[in-house]
């Protein structure tokens, strides 16, 4: 048998649950003897059977040797990666065992402003220094954008001593920076690219998306295998080539971020995951693509609605439908509440002005038509009234936080009324969610300017994550006085 369309892992698990042994052992069903009806009704009678870990022949994720490893290996050679190593604690772990297996406590580090919250996790854990960079919004879009390389160029000069760069590529619109020159870049410059690639574990398989990291040359990719493939909630693959780096070390850093306990069942989803691309991948993505674009002709047919195919400047995975509801008068939110509880579709996301449709291999033409007609009975609830005009804040300047944020993690801290802060250095992390993009980090400086756009953002309705007070009324500070060393800020 072709090993390439062969699932090892999932075959180890198989065979011990085949092999008869009564279960002295975890969990505590028993293989499902025990399980409560309701859990019998999420999981079939042999997804317990095989709910079991640690067993000789199933491996260790932490130390893999067996079937774990084979899995891993598979993996590498379909996604172009020199190792692999299976996430069970979901691409926030992936994400923070790059920062943690390359930076130490001091390193600069550059920053986009489009970056998850898991990356400032990552930093905190590190002990490292992030310098933020701006990103490009596209004002006709009405979305970030992502990193130019002017910027980064910019950076670099100003900030020679940097290790890397932790970019996110493509980020939730879509939108990719240029990865390749990005990493001939750092490259030269001795420093490395990180990517969260949270959204583009399907890249490697059709020629009209952009380029996947790996094959761009970044050094580390973190990617959720379960957001566009097919492997379960929670589970991603962090990428690794070993030019520049200690993968021992990476080993290690995901290692301590993710359980003692591995669930079998995670694991193994990431295993058929794999298997299904290896077997099908280019077929099935390069549907997707076709669906969204026959998707992006029909939305541009339908009054007040509009999409785009192309980004100036960038690349665009055109699975991310983009779709502007401004001309109907609504916020993409109204329309999100419309279109679940009216017309039965959820989207991925809404902002401001948009939605966020994920269009992936599990689609066909009769789904895209119901989305279709969904769309067009969401142009009858246009509003009268137009709506007013929403800031996007994204610093335009390249600047280090004014504290690390690990000491700031550490540190004293306490709440002051937000009208209050303007000049004070935050304590925590302001996050509208989705898309999960923080507006301030730990250790940057609180301006009006964010204020005004944390209230606006208030008004419409949009969730706050990370704050302490989730109502805003309320922001904490800390008092830690920065020191500088030749001209640049560290603690």
């Amino acid at each position: 048998m072709n090993k390439k369309f062969s699932a090892p892992l999932v075959e180890a698990m198989k065979k011990y649950s085949a092999d008869g042994a009564f279960a002295f052992h975890t969990p505590g069903h028993k293989q499902g003897l025990g399980a409560h009806e309701l859990l019998k009704n999420l999981i079939t009678s042999e997804g317990l059977r095989q709910e079991v870990s640690l067993m000789e022949e199933l491996d260790d994720l932490h130390s893999p040797h067996s079937c774990i490893k084979s899995a891993e290996i598979l993996a590498a050679e379909l996604f172009h990666a020199d190792e692999v190593f299976f996430m069970i604690n979901g691409t926030t772990s992936a994400v923070q065992a790059m920062i943690l297996s390359t930076l130490k406590e001091g390193d600069f580090v550059f920053v986009p402003r489009n970056s998850h919250r898991s990356v400032m996790a990552g930093i905190i854990l590190a002990g490292a220094i992030p310098i933020f960079l701006p990103i490009e919004f596209s004002k006709e879009l009405k979305i970030p954008l992502n990193l130019k390389i002017e910027t980064l160029q910019q950076a670099i000069k100003n900030f020679p001593q940097a290790k890397a760069l932790i970019l996110t590529s493509p980020n939730y619109y879509g939108v990719a920076a240029d990865l390749k020159k990005i990493s001939e870049i750092l490259h030269e410059n001795k420093m490395l690219l990180l990517v969260d690639e949270a959204h583009g574990a399907h890249l490697n398989f059709c020629e009209q998306l952009p380029i996947s990291a790996m094959d761009a040359g970044a050094d580390l990719s973190a990617q959720s295998t379960h957001k566009i493939l097919g492997s379960l909630t929670q589970t991603s693959m962090l990428l690794a080539k070993k030019d520049f780096i200690d993968l021992e070390k990476v080993r290690r850093a995901a290692s301590l971020l993710q359980s003692t306990s591995p669930n079998y069942l995670l694991l193994a989803s990431l295993d058929i995951a794999r298997l299904q691309m290896a077997e099908s991948g280019r077929e099935k993505i390069l549907s997707a693509v076709e669906l969204s674009k026959k998707l992006r002709a029909e939305i541009n047919l339908i009054d007040g609605l509009k999409t785009f195919y192309k980004v100036k400047n960038f690349s665009l995975d055109l699975t991310k439908v983009t779709v502007n509801t401004e001309n109907l008068n609504l916020t993409g939110l109204e329309a999100e509440k419309i279109l679940r509880h009216e017309l039965k579709i959820q989207c991925e996301l809404s902002d401001a002005e948009n939605l966020l449709f994920l269009i992936t291999y599990a689609d066909n033409k009769e789904k895209i038509s119901k989305l279709v007609n969904a769309l067009k009975k969401l142009s009858s609830y246009k509003k009268k009234s137009p709506l007013p005009t929403f800031k996007n804040y994204f610093s335009e300047k390249i600047s280090v936080a004014e504290v690390s944020p690990r000491e700031i993690f550490f540190s004293n801290c306490e709440n002051i009324p937000l009208e209050k802060s303007v000049g004070k250095i935050c304590a925590e992390e302001i996050t509208f969610y989705p898309p999960g993009i923080p507006i301030l980090n730990p250790g940057e400086i609180i301006t009006a300017e964010i204020l005004d756009y944390i209230r606006e953002n208030k008004k419409i309705g949009r969730r706050i994550i990370g704050a302490s007070d989730v109502e805003m009324n309320t922001i904490k500070i800390c008092f830690i006085t920065p020191t500088k060393i030749n001209g640049k800020m560290k603690i």
